[in-house]
């Protein structure tokens, strides 16, 4: 049984704009294990935005094969696609995406309302046990506007877990906190990543890049560097480190 959880062969994405073709991914081959925390990096317009939505399954290839979990995702109908990221793939955004006038626990819950195959039948303890995995046990009936930011993205991340996905995929899911909110955000996605779940995150940020396993760095729509971190740096341990300058600083 193959441990691949990501392949792609010659993955190119090509946009049309007017008369004008705009390649943003050009021939990207890249494979992915099952149980990686990768951070795909790359300055505006270096293609990474949209090799993440071609992993995850929001826009489709002009050419090219997708496989994930040893399935081709090329060939497959519109309520497949939508399957597919319901049940595999859990998804982080920047900008948190939570609906404003309803709960953290409400917020959690609603990928189980779009789960067709009715995997899930107790949505309620599913998005409550989902919470406490980040810590957040105790704000389950506050709204957004109730939360500070570091506890917003905590309530994406377990809107991301619900479905129990085999890969998350985060797009810059720090990019509107602080470091030291940004560090216990990524203290979380390395506890999930040593449970098994693979990680795939996007970021422009090197230094939050080394909180993964390996980099995939592009440039014009191209992979210009895979590179394995030998020493990536440990949340837990900077989270130590940042509350001990606090303290001095107070």
């Amino acid at each position: 049984m193959s441990n691949t959880i990501i392949k792609t062969e010659n993955l190119t994405k090509t946009y049309k704009v007017g008369e004008i073709e705009v390649p943003a991914l050009k021939d990207v081959n890249i494979e992915i294990k099952k149980g990686e925390f990768v951070a795909i990096m790359g300055a505006s317009g270096s293609g990474k935005s949209t090799l993440m939505n071609l992993l995850g399954c929001l826009d489709l290839p002009t050419s090219g094969n997708y496989f994930l979990d040893g399935r081709n995702t090329s060939n497959m109908s519109k309520n497949e696609y939508a399957d597919i990221r319901n049940q595999k793939i859990g998804f982080v955004f920047q900008g948190f995406n939570l609906l404003p006038r309803t709960t953290a626990l409400e917020n959690t819950e609603l990928p189980l309302m779009y789960d067709r195959m009715n995997k899930n039948n107790d949505h309620r303890k599913k998005a409550l046990e989902a919470l406490e995995r980040v810590g957040l046990a105790d704000r389950v009936h506050h709204i957004p506007s109730q939360l500070s930011g570091g506890q917003q993205q905590r309530v994406a991340i377990a809107r991301s877990l619900v479905n129990e996905p085999a890969i998350i995929l985060a797009d810059e899911p720090t990019g509107n906190l602080d470091s030291k909110t940004s560090v216990e955000v990524f203290n979380i996605f390395q506890n999930l990543n040593e449970e098994g779940i693979t990680i795939i995150m996007v970021t422009h940020e090197r230094d939050f890049a080394s909180f993964a396993k390996r980099i995939i760095e592009m440039r014009d729509g191209k992979v210009i560097k895979d590179l394995v971190i030998n020493n990536r740096l440990n949340a837990a341990e900077e989270m130590k480190r940042i509350n001990v300058e606090y303290e001095i600083e107070d």
